[in-house]
């Protein structure tokens, strides 16, 4: 049965009905380079032709800036297919993105100590 919301790829007991890479047709490359902490957010203009439905929800996430991990995170999808999706989404003027913007190096102490103890407050 399909969980309220999650549509007809999933199913509560089995999990994703359609392998991550079929959503990508099997792409592992997105066309420009997107780091995880990459910013992507919707232009409003509406891509032309049929993307399918994963492009519909990653669209749908980026009403507001996001980075790229978060959208792989909602749509419970890899990183890499999640880059595809959101890259096809680019090419067609959907979105828009921005690199990353590090206010501290991505090595900062303090900065890795804050997201240690964020996790660990997840758990």
């Amino acid at each position: 049965m399909a969980a309220a919301g999650d549509g007809p790829w999933l199913d509560e007991a089995a999990g994703r009905l359609v392998r991550p890479f079929t959503v990508s047709d099997g792409r592992t490359e997105p066309t420009i380079a997107l780091d995880l902490m990459s910013q992507v957010m919707a232009t409003g203009v509406t891509p032309l032709g049929y993307l399918g439905p994963e492009h519909a929800q990653a669209l749908d996430l980026c009403r507001a800036p996001v980075p790229v991990a978060e959208v792989a995170a909602q749509l419970k999808l890899p990183a890499v297919v999640t880059k595809v999706l959101l890259s096809d989404l680019v090419d067609c003027g959907a979105l828009t993105t921005k690199p990353p913007a590090y206010h501290h190096t991505p090595t900062d102490r303090s900065l890795l100590e804050a997201v240690l103890d964020g996790l660990r407050r997840q758990l």
